[in-house]
């Protein structure tokens, strides 16, 4: 992560914040306009992953509601240093079932569920915490040409197996289903493609599950395509908190 901040810098990066989300709130009413839909029908995410907890501070003071993070060792201490702060916690990246326990102690919601072992070691550490976690299930479209590799996922024709795995089980909610834009396969470089084939997927998972409403898609880069494609969520990172720091 980046340093801590000074006080002297602090109302800087307030300031580069506040600009950063007008922004993006820019962004995302645009693209509601365009799609005939309500702005409040899409709920923004920042991904604050590589940032410190005090941006995390800074953004809830500017009306930020919901931040994600992707690797438990940075997730779990900024949580803690954040208790205080109105958020709700999102883990967006690939989740080991050794990890599932630490992750059950802060995250409201898990993006990335995409198979049975971890569904179990959820629920076992939901329990243990006296937690329900909301999940979502990780539609991976690279997984139909074979290649989904570190970002995860089950393929489209898993879902519904791994839906009923998530209802069965105790101290978990199955909240919708989630993908990231495909790197390989048939709909790698057309983003929007991929957004409307889970929207499919989320129209099909609703007649057995209707609650399950979320469609998490769409980062910095394709929001639009999300928004246009019906995304529930969308989870903005670099357009919010800028350039990532590369990790050491």
């Amino acid at each position: 992560m980046s340093p801590e901040p000074s006080g002297a810098d602090e109302a800087a990066r307030k300031a580069e914040l506040a600009a950063n989300l007008a922004r993006v709130e820019e962004r995302i009413e645009s693209a509601c306009v365009a799609a005939g839909r309500k702005r409040e029908d899409v709920t923004l995410i920042v991904v604050t992953k590589t940032y410190p907890a005090s941006d995390v501070r800074l953004l809830a003071g500017l009306g930020v509601r919901n931040v994600a993070e992707n690797r438990d060792q940075e997730a779990a201490p900024k949580a803690a240093a954040c208790a205080d702060a109105p958020l709700t916690w999102h883990f967006v990246g690939q989740l080991q079932t050794n990890k599932a326990r630490s992750v059950a102690g802060y995250a409201d919601r898990v993006h990335s569920v995409d198979r049975a072992r971890l569904v179990t070691a959820l629920s076992g550490a939901a329990v243990r915490a006296e937690r329900e976690i909301g999940c979502l299930i990780q539609v991976a479209f690279d997984a139909e040409s074979g290649s989904v590799g570190e970002r995860g996922g089950v393929a489209p024709d898993g879902v519904t197996d791994l839906a009923e795995a998530v209802t069965a089980a105790q101290g978990l909610r199955l909240d919708g289903v989630m993908t990231v834009a495909p790197l390989t396969g048939p709909l790698a470089g057309q983003p929007e493609a991929a957004f409307e084939r889970l929207r499919e997927i989320s129209t099909s998972l609703r007649a057995a599950h209707p609650a399950a409403t979320m469609v998490s898609a769409g980062m910095s880069a394709d929001l639009e395509e999300a928004v246009r494609a019906g995304a529930t969520h969308v989870r903005v990172g670099s357009a919010v908190l800028g350039q990532r720091p590369r990790l050491r």
